[in-house]
């Protein structure tokens, strides 16, 4: 289950009690305990895994590999599943947890570290060893892209970590923050299935990428990239980012081709390649909406595509809830409207500190109406840079409207949350299938 810190002090109210069970039934949805035992399964010699079928018996080793947030969690239950067909393999996380026969090495996140390349490399040998005779089981979650650094050419570790510093405080979006990153990497972008072939290749994804781009969950290491030297540098320049002067030389040595291209579609190590969602934002989402349903509320799904500006999706979320109280559009309250997808706040010359989901709840909460109450986490139980998953808020948090504008002018929605009765904090959630809030409107 998963644990809300101070849960009854933050369930003051009816709707911020709604608002965190919806959220605690979303997160515990798309935990691996949950969604694996229905995504995978044996019968024999034969493994399913969602819609496919894969024949063990024609494979002497059958290895499971990992990177991500949850990919221990995932691979726990797949070993499981598989039993005394494992074979052995090589996971790598910030979240441990023992996996029968699999190597589970430490990392860090959401900064590159000397341990996570010491994993990657260990990693990558691995992979190596691997067969024409071998099945090898990838898991890939959110986070895989900071767990798994390992620097390419001439990079350096320093240099991973200040580009990824400025790409997270970029406000860019995830696709343009793991073009950089594929073309900085050795196992990124197609790389770490360059280094399995000729196994075959069974990708097991838990997205928490909008649209579930497999090339962009973990920043695609065992699928086709489609991004290029030339992209990765033109992100440089749109987002006016400060990047070591050894990643600019690194990128624009590959843009005039000095540099091999990260492996696109025709590579044949993709010959004998597929990859499968096990579980997605949709998973926590749909959760969310039934235990909304199951209190008697009017429930609805807004998306599970917000992308872009924190504070700018409090405010809509706002005008929602502004919306359902003065004329029941959408819904006739008691009132839960979900939404998931990926925020993004630009840091700037900012020196707060706040992720997301806390910027996105303090923005909307001086137009919340009375009764109404919204709560925004990252399903993974880190929210930016901070300790918390996220915020639920009301009316009340925002009983100084002056201070919140200068909280978030300054980036600092932590600082002004803490001690406002507001900060969800959950630690490791043992998933991550992105951002999921919860929007309640009383009767």
């Amino acid at each position: 289950m998963v644990d809300v810190a101070a849960r009854d002090a933050l369930a003051d109210t009816p709707a911020r009690e709604t608002a965190l069970s919806c959220v605690e039934a979303g997160v515990e949805a798309a935990t691996p305990a949950e969604f694996v035992p229905d995504a995978v399964a044996r019968d024999g010699d034969t493994l399913h895994v969602v819609d496919a079928a894969y024949d063990l018996a024609s494979h002497d080793r059958v290895v499971a590999f990992g990177a991500g947030n949850a990919a221990a969690h995932v691979a726990a239950e797949l070993a499981a599943v598989l039993g005394d067909r494992l074979d052995g393999g090589v996971v790598v996380t910030d979240d441990p947890v023992a996996v029968p026969g699999v190597e589970v090495l430490e990392s860090d996140h959401p900064i590159p570290s000397a341990r996570g390349v010491d994993a990657t490399r260990r990693l990558l040998a691995a992979a190596r060893d691997c067969g024409s005779e071998t099945l090898a089981l990838v898991v890939l979650t959110g986070g895989g892209s900071a767990v798994l650094p390992a620097p390419a050419g001439d990079l350096s570790l320093d240099d991973l970590r200040r580009v990824t510093d400025a790409l997270l405080d970029s406000g860019a979006p995830i696709q343009a923050v793991n073009a950089v990153r594929k073309h900085c990497s050795a196992v990124k972008g197609g790389r770490l299935a360059a280094a399995l072939a000729p196994a075959t290749i069974a990708t097991l994804a838990v997205s928490d990428v909008v649209g579930n781009d497999l090339s962009v969950v973990a920043s695609g290491p065992t699928v086709p990239d489609e991004t290029t030297y030339a992209d990765a540098l033109a992100v440089l320049g749109d987002y006016g980012l400060d990047a070591p002067g050894a990643v600019r030389d690194h990128l624009a040595a590959g843009a005039r081709g000095d540099r091999p291209e990260t492996p696109g579609a025709d590579h044949p190590a993709f010959a004998r390649a597929a990859a499968h969602v096990l579980a997605d934002g949709h998973t926590a989402l749909a959760a969310a909406v039934e235990t909304a349903r199951q209190r008697g509320y009017e429930a609805t799904l807004l998306s599970g595509r917000v992308e872009g500006d924190a504070a700018a999706a409090g405010r809509t979320h706002a005008a929602v809830a502004a919306e359902i109280r003065q004329t029941g559009n959408p819904l006739e309250p008691p009132a839960v409207v979900v939404s998931g997808g990926e925020l993004t706040v630009s840091v700037g010359d900012a020196d707060g500190v706040g992720g997301p989901n806390q910027t996105c709840a303090l923005a909307a909460a001086p137009s919340l109406p009375g009764d109404a109450a919204f709560a925004c986490v990252d399903t993974d139980g880190v929210d930016g840079p901070t300790d918390y998953a996220g915020a639920v808020v009301d009316a009340n948090t925002a009983n100084d409207p002056a201070a919140v504008r200068r909280a978030l002018a300054a980036r600092d929605a932590t600082g002004y949350l803490d001690g406002r009765n507001a900060l969800v904090e959950t630690g490791p959630t043992g998933t991550n299938v992105n951002d999921l809030r919860v929007l309640v409107v009383e009767d």
